[in-house]
């Protein structure tokens, strides 16, 4: 779902090779509908709402497992998001993830290192409705992604209104493009790679003119796109724009487009930009084949498991003890059956990473350090997780102790509160940071209440455990009119 258009790809993935099964792709303009006030309007809104209907007339009979919807930075910047995604889902009827800028950048990466592999250090521009990404790589590893917030929708809008072309309005969409991008003159420096590649819409759009008109082979070279200049400004309205190869609906982002590419060739001394083969939409597909590898085959891992890891060792978390945790709150999610747990396991991949770096604010404060660590889950960038799935997370850490009215807008969410109550029950069983037989507990649905059924022998050894849990239980019913009971056996 992206500022300019919603595309849709079904594909099959066999040994590692791709086939594409069907492509919808529909021009939305939903960056265009963002107001002053950073809201998505009605308007846009029922544009963006009528094209995911469509869209899930054709994913009728496909699995919950099978399908992966994100949404790139229109819905990061819209400060009415979740009242839009709220709608979205229901009409789609699969959850839509808000993916980071970086995120997005890699799963670019991603989608054109596997359709288009090659060895050498490479530089791959995305330039999307609102935001344009930079990635430095060299075969399926991305080293540097960058996402900046300037793309063909929004520049069009600010110096082209109306859609009228003028040389004053290129350039001063080329210094607006390039205030963005200079700041990452170092981290892209032309000794860095040996060729460019450009994906998706705008180097697509570009390309084909360029082809269309004999100007060159395709290929975007900086004294190309002076030539597209030239002839925009010549026409002096997107109206009276003839150019072979140019497609009507690009025609109201086409000044924007041309003026970031001409930027980035100028500042990055681009001499060749070729269109490359994959994007983001491939890129989330091989990203939701290696998830479920990862399900699978536990060996392979789950690239948000490398994440997870990367962040216990940045802020530097008791690794025992947040294993203990994970292990015990997997423990009560599993012998719970919660069921309204979804069918792929990620409640319980979710409650896995949320024990694994519920300590991560320690790096911060020792004193409430839940808060800290649901800020720094709810604002870090993580290579494989949207900014959705952080957002649970943070969630998660947040309900990890203390009062639960903190939590009041989800009461109602059983299955989260479910994943709430392991977490805070494990923290609980390990508070001393020592470790306790597997078997020791078992949570269970008994009757309108949940029973922890803990070993009457370990308890007794562990009497501060026994005054803690009880406070617990006093604290669910009290503010979450839930009945916690702890049973000795």
């Amino acid at each position: 779902m992206g500022s300019n258009s919603f595309r849709l790809e079904i594909a099959e993935l066999s040994r590692g090779r791709y086939k594409r099964v069907d492509y919808l792709k529909e021009t939305v303009r939903l960056g265009g509908g963002l107001d002053v006030h950073g809201l998505l309007t009605e308007e846009a809104t029922q544009r963006g709402l009528a094209c995911l209907a469509r869209f899930a007339q054709r994913l009728k009979g496909f699995a919950a497992w099978q399908v992966r919807a994100v949404a790139t930075q229109t819905l990061r910047e819209a400060r009415n998001r979740d009242a839009f995604l709220a709608r979205a889902n229901r009409v789609l009827g699969h959850p839509i993830e808000v993916v980071s800028g970086r995120e997005e950048a890699r799963l670019i990466f991603q989608g054109v290192s596997r359709l288009q592999p090659s060895d050498l250090p490479r530089l791959v521009i995305d330039i999307g409705g609102r935001s344009t990404e930079m990635i430095l790589g060299q075969g399926r590893q991305a080293h540097q992604a960058e996402s900046f917030g300037v793309g063909s929708v929004s520049l069009s809008l600010q110096h082209f209104p109306g859609g009228r072309f003028t040389a004053t309005g290129f350039r001063a969409a080329q210094i607006a493009a390039g205030a963005e991008f200079e700041e990452a003159l170092g981290t892209f420096d032309r000794a860095l790679w040996q060729e460019a590649l450009g994906s998706s819409g705008t180097v697509g759009a570009v390309s084909q003119i360029l082809a269309a008109s004999g100007v060159t082979d395709g290929t975007i070279t900086a004294e190309a796109l002076r030539w597209c200049i030239e002839r925009c400004i010549e026409a002096g309205s997107m109206e009276d724009l003839q150019l072979p190869g140019l497609k009507p609906d690009r025609k109201a982002v086409l000044g924007g487009g041309l003026s970031i590419l001409y930027t980035l060739l100028q500042h990055f001394r681009i001499e060749a930009l070729r269109p490359a083969k994959g994007a983001l939409r491939q890129g989330v597909i091989f990203d939701l084949e290696e998830r479920l590898d990862a399900v699978r085959n536990h060996r392979l891992p789950d690239p948000r498991d490398l994440s997870v890891r990367e962040l216990q060792s940045r802020f530097r978390v008791d690794a025992a003890q947040a294993d203990r945790v994970r292990q015990r709150a997997l423990l009560l999610w599993h012998s719970l059956a919660h069921p309204q747990a979804r069918p792929d396991g990620e409640d319980a991949r979710e409650l896995g990473w949320a024990a694994a770096l519920h300590e991560i604010g320690m790096m911060v404060s020792h004193h409430d350090h839940h808060r800290h660590s649901a800020y720094l889950l709810g604002h870090v960038d993580a290579p494989g997780f949207s900014q959705s799935q952080l957002r649970q997370l943070a969630v998660l850490v947040l309900g990890q102790r203390g009062e639960l009215t903190k939590l009041v807008e989800h009461l109602g969410d059983d299955a989260l509160m479910s994943q709430v109550l392991c977490l805070r029950l494990a923290i609980i069983l390990h508070h001393a940071r020592i470790a306790l037989p597997a078997r020791a507990t078992a949570l269970q649905r008994q009757r309108g209440r949940v029973v922890l059924s803990l070993s009457r022998r370990w308890a007794q050894e562990h009497p501060r455990t026994l005054h803690l849990l009880d406070e617990e239980c006093r604290r669910w019913l009290a503010q979450a009119n839930r009945r916690i009971e702890v049973q000795l056996t």
